[in-house]
């Protein structure tokens, strides 16, 4: 069997092409180790398209992702499980709330840190959350003021 070498440069360049892709998307991807995180839950009157795995985000920056949804059926409140970095300490205060990321893309959980000294543990529950407001709630109260005189 007689070697094309160009059909071997082409064969190189297809797998390098490859392992470069693996490697950004690894990257990118941003994978964390999600053994060692710690729960805390924050509860919310409704979460929009929040998903189980979208980003939990602190000053924009991600530390976690949401591990569970659970609707209480005597509340109808829902109970949001975040897996959050074990090494991020949250303020007691610290505010969550449920956006959107970007125009078209999902939502992920904010969270604004407070002021407070004192840290929330593992297992404990966020107080302080902003429920979820889509588009369509904001265009129907800018119609509802608009046609009030």
């Amino acid at each position: 069997m007689k070697r094309n070498p160009v059909e071997t440069l082409m064969g190189a360049v297809v797998l390098v092409t490859a392992a470069l892709f693996l490697g950004f998307a690894y990257t990118s991807a941003d994978f964390r180790p999600t053994g060692k995180a710690y729960p805390l839950t924050a509860v919310f009157q409704k979460v929009g398209g929040l998903e189980v795995g979208a980003d939990v985000r602190l000053n924009g920056v991600k530390i976690g992702t949401v591990s569970g949804l659970a609707l209480d059926e005597s509340s109808y409140e829902v109970q949001t499980t975040l897996s959050i970095a074990p090494d991020v300490h949250i303020p007691d205060d610290t505010q969550a709330s449920i956006v959107n990321d970007g125009f078209l893309g999902g939502q992920y959980v904010r969270l604004e840190p407070g002021h407070s000294s004192t840290t929330l543990e593992s297992g404990a529950t966020l107080h302080n959350t902003r429920n979820f407001t889509s588009i369509e709630d904001m265009v129907g109260e800018i119609i509802f003021l608009a046609t009030q005189p």
